[in-house]
C-alpha cells in the first residue's frame, strides 16, 4: 500500500477535520451574496400593479426591532477512498440562529446574525462517534475550543434593501465562506414575476486548495417561482458552475459549495418561512488514480414563530 499507515492515518484526521469543518460552516456562515451578486444588485426593486393571480411583487418587510430565530438541521456524509483504503464519515448539526433587525439612517435594513445554540456530532467508520450540545456544560471537542465564544454573541451584520440586495455587509467575528447563501437574504427579482418565471444572481465561490494559489471559481443562482398557494410562493433554485473545472483537487473543494433547493416566501408577510437544499456529487482522483470523494448532504432551514 502506498504511504504506509502513518500516511493513511494523517490522511484519515484531515477527513475527519474537514467533517468538522462542514458543520462549522453550517452554524456560523450564511453570507447572503459575494462581491458581483452585490455590485449587479444595485438596482432599485421596481414596482407594479399585481392581482391575485400574479404577477406578484416579492419583497421583504421587516420590522425595526424584530428578532427572528431560524431553527437549522443539517446532515452529510463522505464517503473517501484513497489508495484502497475506505473512510466514512457523518456529521449532524442543528442550532438555532438569530437576526436582530434595526433600520438605518438611509432606510436600509441592517440585519445582525448570531447564533444561540448548537448541538453537533460526528461518527467516523474506524474510530467512534463524537458530540457536543452547547446547553450541556461538557467541554467541545479538541480544536473546537473556540466555539462557545462564537454563541450568543454578533457574528455579522448586513444591510439590505427590500429585495434582499446587500447595501453593506461588516463580519464582526471570523468566518469561514458560505455554502449554500443566506437564508433570511433570499435575492428577490427586481420585477413583478408570474408562474414559471425566472431570475439569475452571478456568484464568486473562493477555494482553498492545498499547497497551491486560492483559486476563484464564478458560478450562477438560477431562481424560479414554481407556485403561490395561499399566499406562499415556493422557490426552486439551482446552482451552475461557469468556471471550467479540471483539477479533482478544486473539484473536490467545491463539492459541498454547489447546491440546488427549495425555499418558501410568505408574499404578504415578507419574509423566507423554510429552504431546504441538498447535494450529492463525487469526485475520482482528487488524492491520487485510486481515490474518490463522495459527499451527500441535506440541510433544512425554518423560521420559528
Amino acid at each position: 500500500m502506498v504511504g504506509g499507515s502513518d500516511d493513511n492515518n494523517g490522511r484519515h484526521h484531515a477527513t475527519r477535520i474537514y467533517a468538522w469543518a462542514c458543520l462549522l460552516l453550517a452554524l456560523l456562515c450564511r453570507q447572503p451574496l459575494t462581491m458581483a451578486a452585490d455590485q449587479q444588485a444595485k438596482k432599485e426593486p421596481a414596482p407594479a400593479e399585481v392581482t391575485a393571480e400574479g404577477p406578484w411583487t416579492l419583497r421583504y418587510q421587516f420590522e425595526d426591532g424584530e428578532t427572528l430565530r431560524m431553527e437549522v438541521r443539517h446532515r452529510a456524509v463522505s464517503d473517501t477512498t484513497i489508495a484502497g483504503t475506505k473512510q466514512s464519515v457523518e456529521t449532524a448539526t442543528d442550532s438555532t440562529k438569530v437576526w436582530k433587525v434595526t433600520t438605518d439612517a438611509e432606510g436600509g435594513v441592517v440585519l445582525e446574525h448570531s447564533v444561540d445554540d448548537v448541538r453537533m456530532h460526528s461518527r467516523t467508520s474506524d474510530r467512534g462517534s463524537v458530540s457536543w450540545d452547547s446547553r450541556d456544560t461538557q467541554q467541545p471537542p479538541p480544536g473546537y475550543e473556540h466555539i462557545p465564544g462564537s454563541l450568543g454573541v454578533p457574528i455579522s451584520r448586513i444591510t439590505i434593501d427590500a429585495a434582499g440586495h446587500v447595501l453593506g455587509r461588516r463580519n464582526l467575528r471570523p468566518v469561514p465562506e458560505s455554502n449554500s447563501g443566506d437564508l433570511v437574504v433570499v435575492p428577490l427579482p427586481t420585477e413583478p414575476v408570474s408562474i414559471g418565471d425566472e431570475w439569475e444572481v452571478p456568484d464568486e465561490i473562493v477555494v482553498e486548495v492545498q499547497g497551491g494559489p486560492r483559486k476563484l471559481v464564478r458560478t450562477r443562482l438560477r431562481y424560479r417561482l414554481e407556485s403561490v398557494d395561499d399566499g406562499i410562493a415556493s422557490i426552486r433554485v439551482d446552482t451552475t458552475v461557469l468556471t471550467p473545472v479540471d483539477d479533482p483537487q478544486l473539484e473536490a473543494r467545491l463539492l459541498e459549495r454547489i447546491w440546488d433547493g427549495k425555499i418558501q416566501f410568505d408574499i404578504e408577510e415578507g419574509h423566507v418561512l423554510s429552504r431546504v437544499t441538498e447535494m450529492d456529487r463525487k469526485v475520482i482522483g482528487f488524492s491520487g488514480p485510486q481515490s474518490s470523494l463522495r459527499y451527500r448532504a441535506e440541510m433544512e432551514e425554518r423560521l420559528l414563530r
